[in-house]
């Protein structure tokens, strides 16, 4: 028998061997009850934990965050009156800080390829949880894992999506994406995650430089989004039971209002936008307390929330 073809049989018989014996199984993970679509997760290339999460974050005061420049972007979390900022670029570099203060567990995400930041309690079923990076992606967006039973879960979902915690969901935290001047300066008490975290990184170069700009996207997503906005405009996303509502950033320039009143499925709501640090939010109307909502690429924001709704400045009495 010709040797290419006895050659060509042998691979296949290999490769056929591969994905039967691992076929519920992806980068160590085992996803025999995953509940999202296959086709959309992704090996993102590097092993688990490669990009290693911050496990035991330093902060210091903002006096001595000299390393960080006043349009740096942050990520700021208000969690037991204690306010704490995370800056964009360090994050960048480990994604996941696992975090406790005041004996509250706590993590805050970043995923550089959706724009997304998400911070949520990481004590699940009464038991403290610690999340790592899968080296996963579904829709191209983070996928974490607890290691306490190693199931895999979707950061924009806020959901696990396979393992023995499949189907839990997590509590969400408020976090705002601005500028470390805004932040501190609204915050003057303000704690900072030092970058000084015993990893050697050179924290002020971008890995990701030029993807914001850009419309290619480096791993494939189930859908494509609608080609009205940029596929990296960012939107501020927020959920209100089954409904969901995107207020692209290019739409709140054009309004130029600081704040305006809207409505989601029943709940009057106030969106908060300050054009000089090009800084979202979404308040409660009634109680005035900050809302969960997500600063996010659109592709992403869409591929996770398809029925989205769209705030368009152009007819603001929709408003």
């Amino acid at each position: 028998m010709n040797k290419f073809f006895v050659s060509l049989q042998v691979i296949f018989l290999y490769s056929f061997l591969v994905n039967y014996s691992y076929a519920d199984r992806i980068n160590g993970f085992d996803i025999s009850n995953l509940t999202v679509d296959k086709k959309g997760l992704t090996h993102g290339g590097p092993p688990r934990d490669s990009i290693p999460s911050i496990d035991d974050p330093k902060f210091i005061r903002k006096e001595g965050a000299s390393f960080l420049k006043p349009d740096d972007i942050v990520l700021g979390l208000i969690i037991n009156n204690h306010a704490l900022a995370f800056p964009r670029h360090v994050m960048n570099w480990h994604e996941i800080v696992n975090a406790s203060i005041d004996e509250t567990n706590f993590v805050v995400s970043y995923c550089p390829l959706c724009g997304t930041g998400i911070a949520f309690l990481s004590t699940i079923d009464g038991e403290a949880s610690k999340f790592g990076v899968s080296g996963l992606l579904f829709n191209s967006d983070l996928v974490l894992y607890d290691r306490e039973t190693e199931s895999l879960w979707s950061q924009i979902e806020t959901k696990a999506i396979s393992g023995k915690l499949a189907g839990s969901t997590l509590t969400l935290l408020p976090l705002l994406v601005t500028t470390w001047d805004r932040w501190q300066k609204s915050n003057p008490k303000t704690l900072v995650l030092s970058n000084q975290q015993g990893f050697k990184r050179n924290y002020r170069h971008d890995p990701y430089s030029g993807y914001e700009t850009s419309s290619h996207l480096f791993f494939d997503v189930l859908r494509a989004a609608p080609k009205e906005f940029h596929t990296k405009e960012r939107v501020l996303g927020i959920r209100v039971g089954g409904d969901t509502k995107a207020y692209p950033f290019s739409e709140l320039r054009k309004y130029n209002q600081s704040y305006f009143t809207d409505t989601l499925n029943g709940k009057n709501i106030i969106v908060e936008w300050d054009a000089d640090s090009e800084t979202a939010s979404i308040r409660d109307a009634e109680t005035k307390s900050l809302l969960v909502s997500t600063v996010a690429y659109w592709f992403a924001w869409y591929n996770f929330n398809p029925k989205t709704q769209i705030f368009r400045a152009k007819n603001p009495a929709n408003h």
